[in-house]
Formats: structure tokens, C-alpha cells, sequence
């Protein structure tokens, strides 16, 4: 249900840079999410079908990078990419980790038509 404000933040952005832009539709959003993020996909492009009816943005597409977790062992200094679920240290098996990417939630670009 986080989705839904999400998405609406997603529209309004998309919406304010479409109108700044001169733009007579906005054709294609370009979402970067992390692995370790707790969206999903089919939520935001449902919620997205919905609310942006009647908007710059009815229509558009919405393309969806994930991008892997990439974890920091704070004992050995090991960088390792997470496969699946969360992992101790490949290298020493410690649990003493931080998260370097995979938290990300961002759009990246946005295409627009305009009029010319």
C-alpha cells in the first residue's frame, strides 16, 4: 500500500517537469529501484494506470531498473553483490555488514513531447 504515495510523488515530479518542459505529453519514465527496496513494480504501474488518467503523463511508460545489492563486510573489507536473501560475508562468514547499493529508489529520466 507505500505504492500508492510513491506513486503519486512520481506523477507530481513527472507532471511538474512535463509542464516546465513545454510538453504536450510525457511518453516514458525511467525508475532505478533497489533490490533491497521494498517497492513493487506491478504496484507502482498499477497505481500509475490509475491516477495518472487525465494528466501529461496518461500513457506513459514506465521502465523499471533493479539494481543489486552490493554489500561491505566490516571485518575483512570484502565486497560482494547479494544473490538472493540477505548473507553473511562470503569471504570471513561475518555478519558485521553495510549496505553500499540496493536501497536506491530514484527516476532517472523522463521522456516528453512537445508541440515543435
Amino acid at each position: 500500500m507505500h505504492e500508492l504515495p510513491i506513486t503519486q510523488s512520481i506523477l507530481r515530479i513527472a507532471n511538474e517537469h512535463g509542464e516546465k518542459s513545454s510538453a504536450t505529453r510525457v511518453t516514458d519514465l525511467y525508475l532505478v529501484i533497489g533490490q533491497l527496496s521494498s517497492i513493487v513494480d506491478d504496484s507502482i504501474q498499477f497505481y500509475w494506470d490509475i491516477i495518472s488518467k487525465g494528466t501529461l503523463c496518461e500513457g506513459a511508460t514506465l521502465h523499471f531498473e533493479r539494481i543489486p545489492a552490493k554489500l561491505l563486510c566490516l571485518d575483512c573489507s570484502t565486497t560482494y553483490t547479494l544473490d538472493g536473501e540477505l548473507s553473511a560475508c562470503p569471504q570471513c562468514n561475518s555478519t558485521r555488514i553495510t549496505v553500499q547499493a540496493g536501497e536506491e529508489f530514484r527516476m532517472d529520466s523522463i521522456e516528453i513531447e512537445t508541440g515543435d
